[in-house]
C-alpha cells in the first residue's frame, strides 16, 4: 500500500506542478457549452431540454482530451519500465495512475459541470442528479480510458487513436447517465434503475480495466 500511495501522491504532485490536466479539460468543457447556445439560438426551453445530454457529451469529449497523459510521460522518461519491474503489480500501478488521473481531471469536470449547466438553462431540479451521475460515471470512463492509453503507448498522435478505441466503450455510460438525469427531471420513470446500471458499469470498468490496461502496457514494452 505504501508503493500504491506513493504513485498516487507522485502523480497528483506532478499534475499540480505541470498543470494542463483538469484546467485543459474544464476549458474545453466551457468552450463546448458556450458555443452550442450560439449555434442553436436563444431558445431557453430548447437549451433546458438538451442540457443534460449536452453536459454529458461535453464531459466525455473533455475526458478523451486528457487520456493520453496518463502513461505517456512515464513511458518517455523510462519511469514506466521501472514500475513494471517494481514490487507493485502492474495492475495496481494502473489503478493508482487512473485514480490520480480521475482526481486531477474527472473530479474537476464533475465539480464544474453543474455550474456550467447555468449557461444552458439547466433545470434547477437537475443539478443534484447531474452531479451524482457524473460522480459515479466518471471513474469508469477513466479506467476504460486507461485501456486505450495502454494500447496507444508510444504511438504518435496517440490521443486521436485513443478516442477511436475507447469512445464506443463510453456509450453505455453516456446512455444511462443521461437516462438517470432525464428520469429525475421529467419522470415518471424512476431515477434508481438507470443510476444503478451506471454504477454497475463503473464497477465493471474498475474491476476489468486495470487487467486489460496492464496487458496492453506489457505488450507495448516488449
Amino acid at each position: 500500500m505504501g508503493c500504491f500511495a506513493a504513485i498516487v501522491r507522485r502523480d497528483l504532485l506532478l499534475a499540480l506542478r505541470q498543470g494542463g490536466g483538469g484546467g485543459l479539460g474544464v476549458a474545453f468543457f466551457l468552450i463546448i457549452v458556450t458555443l452550442v447556445p450560439l449555434g442553436i439560438g436563444p431558445d431557453l426551453k430548447l437549451l433546458g431540454r438538451i442540457a443534460p445530454g449536452l453536459l454529458w457529451v461535453a464531459l466525455l469529449l473533455a475526458t478523451l482530451l486528457t487520456l493520453d497523459r496518463m502513461f505517456h510521460a512515464d513511458f518517455e522518461d523510462g519511469t514506466l519500465d521501472l514500475m513494471v519491474i517494481g514490487p507493485l503489480a502492474l495492475e495496481l500501478v494502473v489503478v493508482a495512475k487512473a485514480l490520480a488521473h480521475w482526481i486531477t481531471t474527472g473530479l474537476v469536470l464533475v465539480v464544474a459541470a453543474p455550474g456550467l449547466g447555468l449557461l444552458l438553462n439547466l433545470d434547477e431540479g437537475a443539478f443534484v442528479p447531474v452531479f451524482a451521475t457524473m460522480l459515479v460515471g466518471t471513474p469508469g470512463l477513466n479506467f476504460l480510458g486507461a485501456i486505450g492509453a495502454g494500447l496507444t503507448l508510444g504511438l504518435r498522435r496517440g490521443g486521436l487513436l485513443i478516442g477511436i478505441l475507447v469512445l464506443p466503450l463510453f456509450v453505455p455510460t453516456l446512455i444511462f447517465g443521461i437516462s438517470a438525469v432525464t428520469a429525475a427531471i421529467t419522470g415518471p420513470a424512476p431515477f434508481g434503475p438507470p443510476f444503478m446500471i451506471l454504477a454497475a458499469l463503473t464497477l465493471g470498468a474498475v474491476a476489468l480495466g486495470p487487467f486489460a490496461a496492464a496487458a496492453a502496457i506489457r505488450a507495448n514494452l516488449q
